[in-house]
């Protein structure tokens, strides 16, 4: 009981992972983009943003080839349901990378050098929550007893992405380095959005931890 594919299903099982593959992907363009944005290099961030554009839609096509080959060939059955599930909410942590990058490229907000420090490393650990999130993810599709470890993991960085975004939101409204309140909600506004990979990173894993209960019953 170890994997949900069978010989059967090889072509499928190829289709997840290339998934997969591409949700990590969309996670290490995030965080490149908001690094580069954040050194001041807006062209090549300007280059990540069409990047995640295009893995957010390579994702959208894969998942609905996977749909397709799950219901025409009536593969899977006992796991169907869950495996879709995961799949759309999985989507919706590369929805979220790609509207961080859009919001950014399209107010183009001036970050204070004090609070660089505070969105890389906010950035890093959302990224972080997204790649173990994927682990999670291969384990419930090939080594069911890992995903727990990995979930684990999801919440400890998720936690951790907490805690920096209250010192950065601390650090901006009461710091005294920003004068006017208007930015000082600017930057809130870039830190809930950045944090909030995270948060959907976690709730996916919640999830994943219920599909991977009903597969050891």
């Amino acid at each position: 009981m170890s994997s949900v594919f069978s010989d059967k299903t090889i072509a499928l099982e190829t289709e997840v992972e290339n998934y997969l593959n591409t949700i990590s992907d969309a996670a290490l363009i995030f965080l490149e983009g908001v690094k580069a944005y954040l050194r001041g290099k807006k062209d090549r961030f300007e280059e990540y943003y069409e990047e995640i554009k295009k893995t957010e839609s390579q994702a959208d096509d894969t998942r609905r080839e996977i749909k397709q080959q799950l219901y025409t060939y009536m593969l899977i059955p006992e796991s169907r349901g869950d495996v879709l599930g995961l799949l759309e909410t999985l989507d919706d942590v590369v929805d979220m990378s790609e509207k961080v990058l859009q919001q950014f490229s399209i107010e183009k907000p001036e970050i204070p050098t004090e609070l660089i420090e505070y969105f890389q490393e906010l950035t890093e650990l959302s990224s972080k929550c997204v790649e173990q999130l994927v682990k999670a993810s291969r384990a419930f599709f090939k080594e069911i007893k890992m995903v727990n470890e990995y979930v684990n993991k999801v919440h400890f960085y998720e936690h951790e992405a907490d805690k920096v975004e209250e010192r950065l939101k601390r650090k901006a409204f009461q710091s005294g380095i920003i004068e006017k309140f208007s930015y000082r909600v600017n930057m809130r506004y870039f830190a809930e959005k950045i944090a909030k990979v995270s948060d959907i990173a976690e709730e996916v894993a919640e999830r994943l931890s219920v599909y991977a209960i009903k597969r050891k019953l």
